[in-house]
């Protein structure tokens, strides 16, 4: 006889959420295997003459319950190799509801030649719905408390959530966090314990904040949000936005954003951008947030534009975006290395040309500049350009040389003629950025540092002049400069 292991579970609750084939497959067994004795029901099968094992001792025996579960599906399956009967073990609930040492023997088993088979149970689902009284079609989601999502992004306020294997305070406190990313501190939340068992069930309702504040917690305890369709609670949540941005556009939604075309709100891309990045400049948190979701909105109406087209929508965005990350990033996600940023970088500029290949682009056929936005901002597009041309040699070998670029630039820009000064400037200017680049520091930065100079001290001279009941347009140039230097030296006491 091949060997052969069958699962079957014990029910949420006491002897009497057994089922007959469940009973009489145990009653047939020599010994019963457990995955726990911690269960309501083992003391009734030992009242009953069955004799049984427990895994327990692995508990104690390893790091991590994946561990334990681990050594759990070894043991089975030696047992199984050694044994001329079926090996019978026994699990909480429903053997494929949240039971880790199923899911591992459904795949060892079949790589290893042993057969499986699986007897259902009542499961813990099966006593929530009853005791707790709502009806799983209304929608909910369930979630393991030792294996959270990193954020509350999973939440759907209008559906009930349900976290299981809420074992002691520490997961109960790793499912409050959970919560707290969607629901308010003081949100009613239910603790069930035992459900279903008789003398021993307790259900106890708790805001939210005190949820890893009560005792009680053990195996046979689940944590139940009920559903809600406040609005607060979808407040934070992308799909709430993608639904206001669509009704926005809608017939019954708003006049102005109904009119607006890719074009007519081109220029809110830019502005938005550009305010996102005084604030990064002011170092100011509040009104960056504030800010990025300014520029998220402009991404989303483009978005939304287009999905009232069928050409895309916001998903596809982000579909493209994900794989994109992943593909670039096989230093992170696949098997490449990268010691250092510099090597990562590599990587990434690797599979670009591969994309670009795999949509029948020649990059040989390419121009070395190609890549280079069109309408970036002067400065900024003359530094992409050069350290393109950079990276196949065509620069120059020492700073003096730039300088002195500089230099004959200034000369030629003093001996140009009206119709020749546009270009001069123009390449004095790109010879500039041709140092910055040398210099290591980025010329928009630069030039922008500097704006905020010139305004931090201009306006200090009208500061001073409001202070002396005066009017800067009718102010000299000698007290304005004796202003300007008075602003210099309190600028450099304050660095």
């Amino acid at each position: 006889m091949s060997p052969s292991i069958t699962v079957l579970g014990l029910g949420s609750g006491d002897e009497n959420q057994l089922t007959l084939g469940a009973w009489k497959t145990i009653q047939a067994a020599s010994p019963l295997y457990v995955r726990t004795e911690h269960h309501p029901v083992i003391g009734y099968l030992r009242q009953n003459g069955v004799s049984i094992q427990s895994f327990d001792s692995l508990y104690e025996a390893n790091r991590s319950f994946e561990d334990v579960y681990v050594s759990i599906v070894d043991e089975l399956l030696r047992l199984a190799r050694m044994s001329s009967v079926p090996i019978v073990y026994a699990v909480p609930g429903h053997p494929m509801v949240a039971e880790s040492t199923t899911r591992l023997l459904r795949e060892r088993c079949a790589e290893e030649g042993v057969t499986l088979s699986v007897m259902g149970g009542e499961s813990f689902l099966d006593q929530a719905f009853v005791r707790l009284g709502f009806d799983p079609i209304e929608g909910f989601a369930l979630f393991d408390a030792t294996a959270l999502p990193a954020s509350g992004a999973a939440i759907e306020p209008r559906m009930h959530t349900l976290i299981a294997q809420v074992y002691d305070t520490h997961t109960a406190s790793d499912a409050k966090l959970f919560l707290m990313s969607v629901y308010p501190d003081d949100f009613e939340i239910v603790v069930g314990h035992e459900l279903g068992i008789a003398g021993r069930e307790t259900i106890v309702r708790v805001p939210l904040y005190e949820l890893d504040r009560l005792d009680g917690y053990g195996n046979l305890s689940l944590i139940w949000v009920p559903r809600a369709d406040r609005e607060t609670l979808r407040i934070r949540q992308f799909e709430r936005l993608r639904e206001i941005v669509d009704i926005l556009r809608s017939p019954n939604g708003c006049p102005w954003d109904r009119e607006q075309t890719h074009a007519s709100i081109r220029k809110n891309l830019i502005e938005e951008t550009y305010e996102v990045l005084e604030t990064i400049d002011d170092d100011d948190p509040a009104a960056m947030c504030e800010e990025l979701g300014d520029l998220l909105l402009q991404i989303m109406l483009h978005s939304q534009m287009e999905a009232e087209t069928g050409a895309f929508d916001v998903y596809d965005v982000i579909e493209g975006l994900n794989e994109k990350l992943i593909r670039r990033h096989p230093h992170v996600f696949g098997d490449a290395g990268a010691d250092d940023a510099d090597e990562a970088l590599r990587n990434w500029n690797a599979m670009k040309a591969e994309e670009k290949k795999s949509r029948g682009i020649d990059v040989t056929e390419q121009s070395v500049l190609a890549g280079v936005p069109r309408d970036l901002p002067g400065l900024m597009k003359a530094y992409k350009l050069q350290k393109k041309a950079a990276s196949v040699g065509f620069d120059w070998e020492q700073i003096e040389e730039v300088y002195a670029k500089i230099e004959e630039e200034i000369s030629e820009l003093k001996a140009a003629s009206d119709e020749e000064r546009l270009g001069e400037l123009g390449d004095l200017l790109f010879a500039v950025v041709n140092l910055s680049r040398f210099l290591r520091i980025d010329p928009e930065e630069a030039l922008s540092s500097t704006n905020r100079k010139f305004v931090e001290r201009f306006e200090y001279i009208e500061r001073q002049l409001r202070l002396k009941g005066q009017q800067i347009d009718q102010t000299g140039l000698t007290e304005m400069e004796h202003l300007w230097q008075e602003a210099k030296k309190l600028s450099k006491f304050a660095r």
